[in-house]
């Protein structure tokens, strides 16, 4: 073989050998709009979020209850309920789109556009780059004018999928929803301990037959917010 030809040949694979030993997160793409929802969600540093968390989950005895939400970035993350038990996912990835976002570890890939409560949205789906990360993939149905998320629907590891909608109000200049609907599947959805169930625990069959193909919501209509005020990391 030509010395030349076989030089070509051993850049090539070197170039093809460094590209697959590169670690994702610097070959990640950005679209644009997910740059700026970004930005509007960078005011943020903290927040603590008051509210109300109502329940429809047939299995569970829950009730209405005063909840508060704590966030710090990049993606500190926590929720108290008053009296009782929060009943949102382990590892529940996008309850905040802050949470999401603030990691930067995921490629994008634009999926086209849908009308959705009467908002021409765009729809975009992240991928994550760390193989650690609890979710498989998200799609965000944004708001191109206001840089907004209206909708995510996330497929993680051990939880199955589930879909968050928001709605918006006074904190809309912060990427701060007033209202979250998070809508999942009970049957792939990991129970937290200290749930109390309207069946016997003593009776497998009987909470597997609940479990099975139920859909449950958990809605959250925040009244207050106070934002970049500090929080000490032990408050998570």
């Amino acid at each position: 073989m030509h010395p030349k030809k076989l030089k070509n040949i051993l850049l090539f694979c070197t170039i093809l050998a460094c590209s697959v030993c590169m670690p994702m997160q610097t070959m990640a793409q950005t679209d644009p709009l997910i740059e700026k929802v970004a930005q509007k969600l960078a005011q943020v540093n903290d927040y603590v979020a008051e509210g109300v968390m109502k329940t429809d989950v047939s299995f569970i005895k829950a009730s209405l209850g005063k909840v508060k939400v704590y966030f710090k970035k990049p993606n500190l993350l926590k929720v108290k309920k008053e009296g009782g038990i929060s009943l949102l996912p382990r590892g529940g990835v996008s309850l905040t789109i802050n949470t999401l976002l603030n990691t930067k570890q995921y490629t994008t890939i634009p999926a086209g556009t849908q009308v959705l409560n009467g908002k021409n949205l765009t729809v975009i789906k992240l991928i994550p780059t760390d193989d650690n990360l609890d979710w498989v993939i998200s799609t965000l149905w944004i708001d191109p004018v206001e840089a907004l998320v209206y909708k995510t629907a996330t497929t993680t590891k051990e939880n199955g999928s589930y879909e968050i909608n928001m709605q918006y109000g006074e904190y809309a200049k912060q990427g701060l929803a007033s209202k979250i609907i998070f809508s999942f599947n009970t049957k792939d959805y990991k129970l937290p301990n200290g749930i109390t169930l309207e069946f016997g625990d003593e009776d497998p069959a009987a909470k597997q037959k609940a479990l099975k193909n139920k859909k449950g919501t958990i809605e959250i209509t925040y009244s207050k917010y106070t934002i970049n005020k500090g929080i000490p990391n032990n408050i998570f």
